[in-house]
């Protein structure tokens, strides 16, 4: 699934957002680790999602560079359940929408494969992520609640806790216009 953003930036740039291909795993990864924000997994695990997870992933492409990332997957417990584990834009595209679009992109996919709420974990201190997301829910119409997942003390290396938001109900954008 191809969807072409041209609003966001009709100066020049050509949008592009796509599922991943293997070939922009290393992309992603140095894209995740610049974030400063994100848990950065290794170059190894970017790869596997592209080819593993391409069909519940999405990027933003910018003139033909990968400018952000989506992964996520369909939970096995649960399959009506899409995750979004991650969600990265590079620095130099920030403030554009990109994040949003590569949702809206994800979603569009995941109502026709039946998925009806998205879950995402976020630690309270990342105020941008919680927005994002608040911001996705109020344009789809959907509601969102939070619920402690993991707690601080549950990691063994101090990480933050890991709240857990629930958007629902997810339909195709023609049902929320």
């Amino acid at each position: 699934m191809q969807t072409s953003i041209s609003k966001l930036d009709a100066i020049t740039q050509q949008i592009l957002i796509r599922e991943p291909v293997v070939g922009d795993g290393g992309r992603m990864w140095q894209i995740a680790k610049d974030s400063q924000v994100l848990d950065a997994n290794s170059s190894y695990a970017y790869l596997l999602w592209c080819r593993d997870f391409a069909d519940t992933s999405m990027v933003a492409e910018i003139d033909g560079e990968v400018a952000g990332f989506v992964i996520g997957y369909t939970r096995p417990q649960a399959p009506q359940t899409l995750f979004v584990w991650q969600v990265a834009v590079d620095h130099a595209h920030r403030g554009r929408g990109l994040g949003v679009a590569m949702l809206d992109a994800l979603l569009e996919y995941g109502a026709e494969q039946d998925i009806s709420l998205l879950e995402t974990t976020i630690s309270p201190d990342n105020p941008a992520s919680i927005a994002m997301f608040s911001a996705l829910a109020r344009r789809r119409g959907a509601q969102m609640t939070r619920s402690e997942l993991f707690a601080a003390g549950q990691f063994p290396d101090g990480h933050e806790p890991e709240d857990l938001y629930r958007i629902a109900p997810v339909t195709p954008q023609e049902e929320w216009r």
